[in-house]
């Protein structure tokens, strides 16, 4: 076929179009046709449900413990058992000040000096009075020796009939007289001794020593500030040198609620989780619950003893505890442990009529969960039942939130 024949095949027909075009009948049920389809979308579209924003936080597992399962969380401080702020017996102006914070300081190791110009100058008139006494007990002794040989002689003579009855009585009296004298006189050496000896304290008093070992945590005084070991008003005058704190004597003291602190005992295992430290697991130990209750917060105290001793704590820090299952006597079974719950922001718990609830995100929507609850951690709450750990639970969910609402995620909770 030549190039004439191909461009005839493709010439149009006018006349067969004319008879072969559609209907305009057709063309409008088309038409109808494609509106239906965009206004059954349109309708889709608007009458869908609108996404609540909402906070979500994961529910994060429970930490291991080494000792058992945990009966009960709590939070509390590390506190010092034996700690002092150390001042000066006397009232004075400071000299000398030789301790820093974070120095480690001896048991009687000198920390500060107060002006002792006045105090040693006492000391010295009184030594002085102390040497006049003894030399004049010295004097008498010499004295009363002196006497009583006399005395000898005429006792002698008067058995001789050589001397006359006065003189032996003179003798006599002159040797008593100065007894007399030499004890009175020993009295006043063991006065101004005593009086040395007090004035030699308030001496000592003027340096301010360490009552045990420990370390400086606050050095509350600089050389001239006044210092006084009683409080004398106003901001003029220091009250102590510094505060020492026994490292040897940190424990744990932690606030129980009344309603739970029937789970604890005296020497139950416990595990501490310093907040400055959360991958650290310190095992410890219940030293005695105070026999006490806090009316305004309904809490008892418990004492927690730490056993493993390291710098890295220190007092005053937060820490979270873990009440801990007795230790079995026997080996434990093979059989897996009961479930510790997971941890949840306690703002994702609500109550619905007597229930704890929360929500969770399922496929974009919001799923109601029956919660059963354990004991507060830190700043979140335990769950029992009712939640797994890496569910999105909702955080401060909306009053009007239901089950089976639309959600979108807003923010993600930091906890």
């Amino acid at each position: 076929m030549d190039k004439s024949d191909l461009l005839k095949e493709l010439r149009i027909d006018r006349d067969a179009g004319e008879e072969t075009s559609p209907s305009r009948t057709g063309i409008w049920v088309g038409a109808a046709t494609a509106v239906l389809v965009v206004g059954a979308a349109l309708a889709w579209w608007f009458s869908r449900d609108e996404a609540i924003p909402v906070v979500v936080a994961s529910a994060r597992a429970m930490p291991a413990t080494a000792g058992g399962a945990s009966v009960l969380d709590a939070t509390g401080y590390v506190t010092a058992r034996r700690q002092a702020t150390v001042s000066a017996k006397i009232t004075g102006k400071v000299k000398t000040v030789l301790i820093e914070e974070g120095q480690r300081v001896a048991e009687g190791e000198v920390l500060a000096t107060l002006d002792d110009s006045e105090t040693r100058a006492d000391v010295n008139l009184r030594a002085a009075q102390v040497a006049a006494a003894q030399a004049g007990l010295a004097e008498i002794e010499s004295a009363l020796a002196n006497a009583e040989r006399e005395l000898v002689r005429q006792r002698e003579l008067e058995a001789l009939k050589l001397t006359s009855v006065a003189s032996l009585d003179t003798a006599r009296t002159q040797a008593e007289a100065l007894r007399a004298r030499l004890a009175s006189q020993q009295s006043a050496v063991k006065v101004t001794q005593q009086s040395l000896n007090s004035s030699r304290v308030q001496l000592d008093n003027t340096i301010v020593r360490a009552p045990f070992a420990g370390v400086v945590t606050v050095k509350a005084a600089q050389p001239g500030e006044m210092i006084s070991p009683i409080s004398a008003g106003g901001g003029s005058i220091r009250t102590g040198i510094g505060t020492i704190v026994d490292m040897d004597s940190l424990e744990i003291q932690v606030d129980v609620s009344e309603s739970y602190i029937n789970r604890v005992q005296a020497g139950q295992p416990v595990e501490a989780v310093l907040n400055a430290y959360p991958d650290w697991r310190i095992p410890a130990e219940v030293i005695a619950i105070v026999p006490t209750a806090d009316r305004s917060k309904a809490t008892v105290k418990v004492r927690i003893a730490l056993q493993s001793k390291d710098p890295r704590i220190v007092p005053e820090m937060g820490v979270r505890v873990a009440f801990l299952e007795e230790r079995a006597a026997n080996a434990r079974t093979s059989a897996a442990p009961a479930s510790r719950g997971v941890l949840v922001p306690p703002a994702a718990i609500r109550d619905d009529g007597g229930t704890s609830i929360a929500y969770v995100m399922q496929d974009g929507r919001a799923a109601r969960r029956e919660l059963t609850l354990g004991g507060v951690l830190g700043d979140s709450r335990q769950v029992l039942g009712g939640l797994s750990a890496g569910e999105a639970v909702v955080v401060e969910a909306p009053p009007s939130l239901k089950d089976g609402d639309a959600i979108e995620i807003q923010d993600e909770a930091n906890r």
